[in-house]
């Protein structure tokens, strides 16, 4: 991808406090050959999602943090849709509780009786450039389904009971190298780094 560090100058600023994310993200993008960096360590923003969906809420925090920071940012937003619960959490996935293994209680009480498991992760990026006010925005899935019980520890948010189709393992226990080339974020991130090639 010669000449794309071009386009950064200054830095690609991821626009969210999760540090979780940020390394998937410094991961999925190194290829760039961008320096990314981390939001909070620049200046301290909260953008209230108010979206409808995913690609709504990621251009709203990326536009913002690339305002403030006057660089740009690169922003995701995601969540888990389970076909059984009518397509929820959704957008609405990371308030279903106030931590990980409450969401992930959440998610099981649920779907207790559920015998039909499938569900899909979806991400989108959105990244916007400041001086040129220009968004460019991607979603990806990951379809697969939930397990009954948690396993594994890797991950974050609903890993351990999610399992990729045709893995038999859930993101809790597939190494992270696996999951950053199949995931909802990766698929997302890919077709970005499509369009910036």
């Amino acid at each position: 991808m010669t000449g794309t560090n071009s386009l950064f100058p200054e830095g690609l600023l991821f626009a969210s406090g999760n540090r979780n994310k940020y390394t998937e993200v410094v991961d999925l993008f190194a290829p760039l050959g961008v320096r990314i960096l981390f939001g909070p360590d620049l200046l301290i923003l909260d953008v209230e999602e108010t979206g409808t969906s995913y690609m709504s809420n990621a251009r709203l925090k990326a536009r913002e943090w690339a305002l403030k920071a006057g660089i740009p940012a690169i922003a995701d937003d995601s969540g888990v849709e389970v076909r059984a619960l009518g397509w929820k959490p959704g957008i609405f996935s990371a308030r279903m509780a106030s931590d990980d293994p409450g969401r992930v209680h959440w998610m099981l009480d649920a779907m207790k009786g559920a015998e039909d498991r499938y569900a899909k992760y979806v991400a989108s990026f959105a990244l916007f450039f400041p001086r040129e006010s220009l968004c460019l925005a991607t979603e990806g899935e990951c379809h697969g389904e939930i397990v009954q019980k948690p396993s594994g520890s890797r991950g974050f948010g609903y890993d351990p009971i999610f399992a990729p189709l045709g893995f038999g393992a859930t993101f809790g226990e597939i190494p992270d190298a696996v999951k950053r080339k199949i995931s909802h974020r990766a698929v997302a991130g890919y077709r970005l780094m499509d369009i910036l090639s």
